[in-house]
């Protein structure tokens, strides 16, 4: 009898061990994923750059409010996140000539993703005639934060680098520790590493 156990028992390990190889740790942490792009100016010379400043023209805060004296939650996230990642690349924050400003938006909107094992027939790839009809929804909602960082060339007063990030959020505004991962995703992508960056 145990044999008979052990024998059925191995071909089920094997088949989940398997399964989680395949899935791996990105089937476990979904949100964690951040999208990130980036663009630059390829003239500019980034290693040049060593203080920074926030853009002294910020007119709202980044939740759409007023920004006359007071600063929304995610707009303290913002800065804090920012001011971080700036400070761990070696970058020093002033309060005058600087020689970078940064600026940042940030969003959440509401988002669609259609499933791509959906065929159209009512049913995923996949499965036989019997989920045909079943109310099989091709369409996932969910909710996206998006951030912008702008960093401007305080000199030349252009734009010199902005990246972009969105990741799914769990609510209307983006919690601390998403805004700390958004931010560090984006950043990590500055300085530009491209051949064609002056050095």
């Amino acid at each position: 009898m145990n044999r008979l156990t052990r024998s059925l028992a191995r071909p089920i390990g094997l088949a989940v061990a398997a399964i989680a190889l395949l899935l791996g740790p990105s089937a476990c942490t979904p949100a964690a994923r951040v999208g990130v792009t980036n663009d630059f100016d390829h003239a500019v010379n980034f290693r040049a750059f060593k203080t920074w400043a926030w853009y002294p023209q910020q007119p709202r805060d980044a939740e759409g409010g007023p920004a006359k004296g007071y600063e929304s939650f995610l707009d303290k996230r913002m800065r804090a996140s920012v001011a971080a990642e700036m400070t761990a690349k070696g970058l020093t924050e002033v309060t005058t000539a600087p020689d970078i400003y940064v600026a940042y938006s940030a969003r959440v909107e509401d988002k669609q993703q259609v499933s791509p094992y959906y065929n159209g027939l009512g049913y995923p790839y996949g499965y036989g005639y019997g989920y045909y009809g079943r109310a099989y929804s091709p369409v996932t909602q969910y909710k996206a934060g998006t951030v912008v960082i702008d960093i401007i060339d305080a000199r030349r007063k252009e734009l010199a680098w902005r990246g972009t990030g969105q990741a799914q959020v769990n609510q209307n505004t983006i919690d601390e520790a998403e805004t700390h991962r958004i931010v560090n995703g984006i950043l990590s992508t500055y300085p530009p590493q491209d051949n064609n960056a002056r050095r």
